[in-house]
């Protein structure tokens, strides 16, 4: 998506599909207010949208820098007044502060793929300075957090090893992301770039940079972060704040920092009036039935109904929200018989477990692990029905004994779950639908290659008028 300007003040809008529906209703979301709003925005190809908000305030980390302290590549490096890691000219008019995680693909894709682009073009003229904020999303990455806080550690050896340090573990992600333990890679990648052994692990020992990552993501969090990568550009000359968030492609990158460098705000660009380019995951050819895989589509999500139905419905949903919960048990029922069951609707599920539902991650993975035995839909109606049971610490027990329910071949249920595949699939869908939707259930409508979205559970009747009216009934 392209960017779009906010205030700062307000929320972004960050969806990929252009709303031409938009109701409120009661849903979960991480700041649990019970309630969320969408409102109408530009189509785009992306899996997370930009969105730019501007503000006369200044951004965390970003206050003037202190003296360069080296180079890394020919380029300027050095630490802001706030200790954070920067690249370029310090007297840049415009900086550009990435909130990152060095163990999510999409980080990774910006990393190597655009940010290398930008830098040329930017830091190198002494137009943009390069800011790192460190936000590794714990609760998708779990080993994350020890990657940042070890990276932490080789800034004290200089801005230059940090910036090293910063292009390995992003360059090598593939190696490190598995590994249960990941200290001795971290220890061969500070061996390699040149720094001291001794003082790295005498800084790791000693827990403060852990410390530190903790606050870094407890500060993004409050500048309203909650996926990554995001970003925040700066003019340095006015203090004002434009937000971009997602790996977006460099265009959108070099349109909105070109704007900002001359003095302007990105403008705002009003919705195509034509049909959008939808996300595979919400697109013809994503919702296709999988061959290799009974009741999945093409885009990896669960399906009931008939798949050539022209209306579709994508849910949004996590196991563990009481709305959510509702929604499956009173509303849903009613929806079967009348759209699913008669063929007119193609229903297709997505995972959106929120950080407030401790237990949710774990029971979206074993829904999945439901999947592979052709039996998601059972998984997900028990899951809904006995939530007391199993939303427990720690859930696996209670999650084995519903696939016993169900008749599941135990082994191979508890295989999948203790591996990382059935969770890389509910990974993939919080990375499609964390920033572009904040709260659950929400229901993403297609019809006649248009999107809308219906926000909460809402009564039967509300659903089936929302329906009516995107189809013309």
């Amino acid at each position: 998506m392209k960017g779009r300007v906010r205030k700062q003040s307000t929320r972004a809008v960050r969806i990929t599909l252009l709303l031409v529906l938009a109701l409120l209703g009661s849903s979960c979301s991480d700041d649990e207010t019970g309630s969320s709003t969408t409102a109408a925005a530009e189509a785009g190809t992306s899996t997370t949208a930009a969105a730019t908000t501007a503000a006369p305030t200044t951004a965390i980390g970003t206050t003037a820098p202190a003296a360069v302290e080296d180079n890394y590549n020919g380029i300027p490096v050095g630490f802001t007044d706030d200790g954070y890691p920067y690249l370029g000219d310090p007297e840049a008019p415009v900086s550009l502060v990435e909130f990152s995680d060095y163990l999510c693909p999409f980080c990774g894709r910006h990393a190597t793929q655009t940010n290398p682009l930008l830098i040329e073009r930017y830091a190198a003229s002494g137009q943009v300075r390069f800011v790192f904020r460190d936000f590794p999303l714990a609760e998708l990455h779990p080993t994350a957090p020890s990657g940042h806080a070890a990276a932490l550690c080789i800034t004290e050896q200089g801005a230059a090893l940090f910036w090293a340090m910063h292009d390995e573990l992003f360059a090598r992600q593939s190696e490190w992301a598995s590994l249960p333990d990941n200290r001795g890679f971290l220890a061969g990648i500070a061996e390699e770039i040149g720094a001291d052994l001794d003082a790295y692990q005498s800084c790791l020992d000693s827990g403060r940079t852990l410390s530190d990552v903790d606050e870094r993501v407890a500060e993004g969090r409050e500048l309203g972060f909650s996926g990554t990568p995001g970003f925040q550009i700066v003019d340095n000359r006015t203090d004002e704040v434009f937000e971009l968030v997602g790996a977006q492609p460099v265009e959108t990158f070099v349109a909105a920092i070109d704007s900002v460098i001359a003095g302007d705000a990105p403008v705002t660009t009003d919705p195509p009036e034509e049909k959008p380019d939808l996300p595979f995951w919400a697109h013809e050819d994503g919702l296709a039935p999988d061959p290799d895989r009974p009741g999945y589509n093409l885009a990896g999500d669960a399906y009931r109904g008939n798949p050539d139905a022209e209306l579709v419905v994508i849910e949004i949903s996590d196991f563990q929200c009481p709305f959510c919960q509702r929604h499956t048990l009173e509303t849903q029922p009613a929806l079967d018989e009348q759209y699913v069951d008669t063929g007119e609707v193609m229903w297709v599920f997505k995972h959106l477990p929120l950080q407030i539902h401790p237990q949710a991650l774990a029971a979206a993975t074993a829904a999945e692990c439901a999947g592979d035995q052709e039996a998601f839909w059972g998984m997900h109606d028990l899951l809904f029905e006995r939530v007391d049971d199993w939303a427990v610490e720690p859930p696996d027990a209670a999650l084995v004994d519903l696939a016993g329910e169900l008749g599941l071949e135990e082994d191979q249920f508890t295989s999948c779950v203790e591996s990382r595949t059935a969770l890389e699939r509910v990974v993939e869908d919080i990375y499609d639908t964390t920033g572009v939707f904040g709260s659950t259930p929400t229901f993403v409508v297609l019809y006649d290659g248009w999107a809308s979205v219906i926000d909460g559970a809402r009564p039967f009747e509300e659903f089936v008028a929302a329906l009516d009216e995107l189809t013309g009934e």
